[in-house]
């Protein structure tokens, strides 16, 4: 005990002596109290303080809803599949992207990636094209009325399409750790392929794969945009119903109740996946070069994984065609001939939309990547009090379900002193803080690569913590710096679930844009705001890579390489 009193005693004299360390620690804590914890407590006050007195009388009365049980119900186990058959896809792509030599191998990664960096629900909206009521398969092709798309089965659909992705990129990332030696060691010992794969490769990935299947369950026990769209009355999710009680109800005690009984197992779940499995992490560094071992797959097996993969590719495809073809058609369903009326609806009446989102993620953006580059050098090169607290709570917002988050400024922000409601400074806020996590996760990855020696030299030699971060330290982050950048700036293009209660008059978003347009039936003017919104992604994507090649040579080619 007085050893750790003597430890923070000195680490508070060491701060003092730089002024500047102190301000920029105490700005960043009071920052992160303030914009990520005050919401969320505030969450959790209104449901049990509903009129000001302690009373467990709005959760009993949430609690004993079937219908508001049902939702709950329903959202764990919608995540629990999710993260199972996303998890699933994911391995299978990875897998045979990484042990095998089939072709279409730059193919099968650009698609796999491709919903990362477009809306979550386009997903949604591609399949009430193809297969709802006035679908091009359904009713077009088959001639089928009314098809049952809305509901459980819709739904796990579209957020498996939606989120493997996450899961692709983690078990490759994954695989690709995992030396080769040992599964040639294991086939030269007389092991077949099967027995390689079960008693070598699969072991060494499960802490990835569970990794994988808890962020999963995180991130689609937080969607918001599928269920709106696709789950329908008999098949209510949690995040939905906090939403209606709200907008619709004007309830804002059931809603928060609603959200706090959504914050439960997603907080649950988030430190479990950073407190268990990180440590259960498989070690497999040789030093030497590591390729991937294509033996341990037969023939058989590998043309399997190929057109395994090329189903799921082209259902993507099909996906994203249909929303192209959609964006043209000028009646989805009915009238498919050509048009260009709904791109003139978006540049017309939607372009106040188009000209906020992009003004809103390009000035969250920068604030974002820099804030998160800070953080993530406090927290590795620095000793000082809080450290602890500030790492999980600037990591909180990741685990934290969007409708939580926006209900939460909703509740924090709508009275003095902290009246934002309704302002873009409550949207630049909640996308900053909402998605530094990324940018601070990588940013500690390669700092721990560094050695800390070339820092200490530059302050030995006269440099303040200002200077040597900026000189020093900064340059060294750039993959970790641009990484970041890309994340926040996709995020905030594509953000929903807080957004949408954010939203006012003076200031709207594209995805909340293409939510209204969907909600009236408006299927053509959706598509097109969602093709003009992936494309801006993808510019702006290879513009900063072009921007970072050319500042940085070989380095900027391989930052952003997703």
């Amino acid at each position: 005990m007085e050893k750790a009193e003597s430890d923070t005693i000195r680490e508070i004299k060491q701060i003092t002596k730089d002024p500047l360390l102190l301000i920029v620690i105490l700005v960043i804590m009071a920052a992160l109290i303030i914009f990520i914890l005050y919401p969320l407590i505030r969450v959790i006050l209104v449901s049990v303080l509903p009129e000001g007195k302690f009373t467990l009388s709005v959760l009993k009365e949430t609690v004993s809803s079937w219908y508001l049980r049902q939702a709950f119900l329903n959202s764990v186990m919608m995540g629990s599949l999710t993260a199972f058959f996303g998890a699933l896809v994911g391995f299978i792509f990875a897998f045979t992207i990484t042990r095998t030599n089939i072709p279409l191998k730059k193919f099968f990664h650009l698609i796999a990636i491709i919903p990362i960096v477009s809306p979550p629900f386009i997903g949604a909206l591609s399949i009430i094209m193809l297969f709802g009521n006035n679908g091009f398969i359904t009713w077009t092709l088959l001639g089928l009325k009314n098809v049952k798309i809305y509901g459980f089965r819709g739904l796990l659909f579209a957020q498996v399409i939606t989120f493997f992705p996450v899961a692709y990129i983690t078990l490759r990332g994954v695989l690709e750790s995992i030396s080769p030696t040992l599964e040639d060691a294991a086939l030269d010992l007389g092991g077949s392929g099967w027995k390689v794969f079960s008693r070598v490769t699969l072991p060494l990935a499960i802490p990835g794969i569970a990794s994988a299947m808890l962020v999963l369950f995180v991130e689609t026990l937080a969607d918001f945009g599928n269920p709106l769209i696709l789950a329908g009355s008999q098949f209510p999710i949690l995040s939905v119903q906090a939403y209606l009680q709200i907008t619709g109800m004007y309830d804002l005690p059931k809603g928060a109740a609603l959200a706090f009984i959504l914050l439960v197992p997603s907080i649950t779940v988030f430190f479990l996946q950073k407190y268990w499995v990180s440590r259960k992490q498989y070690i497999t560094i040789t030093g030497k070069p590591t390729q991937s071992n294509p033996k341990i797959v037969s023939p058989v097996v590998k043309w399997i994984l190929f057109v395994i993969c090329l189903f799921i590719a082209l259902l993507i495809l099909l996906i994203y065609i249909t929303i192209l073809w959609g964006a043209f058609a000028k009646v989805w369903g009915s009238d498919n001939s050509l048009t260009l009326a709904h791109f003139r609806y978006v540049f017309g009446v939607g372009f106040k939309a188009v000209k906020d989102t992009l003004i809103i993620a390009g000035l969250s953006t920068p604030v974002a990547g820099i804030l998160g580059m800070v953080i993530a050098f406090l927290i590795v090169r620095k000793k000082f009090p809080g450290k602890q607290f500030m790492e999980i709570s600037s990591l909180l917002s990741f685990a934290v379900p969007g409708t939580v988050i926006g209900i939460g400024y909703i509740l924090a922000f709508n009275s003095r002193p902290f009246l934002l409601t309704g302002t873009l400074l409550i949207l630049l806020l909640n996308f900053i803080f909402r998605y530094i996590p990324v940018g601070i996760q990588s940013g500690t990855a390669i700092l721990r690569q560094v050695d800390p020696s070339i820092e200490e030299a530059a302050v030995d030699l006269g440099a303040d913590s200002n200077k040597t971060f900026r000189k020093i330290t900064l340059p060294l982050m750039v993959p970790a710096f641009f990484s970041g950048l890309i994340y926040s700036f996709v995020r905030a293009m594509t953000a929903i679930s807080a957004a949408i209660f954010l939203v006012s008059t003076s200031w709207n978003l594209m995805t909340v844009q293409i939510m209204s347009e969907v909600e009236s039936g408006r299927l053509g003017a959706a598509a097109s705001f969602s093709v003009i919104l992936v494309l801006i992604i993808l510019v702006a994507i290879l513009l900063i890579r072009k921007l970072l090649s050319l500042r940085y040579g070989k380095l900027g080619g391989t930052v952003l390489k997703i």
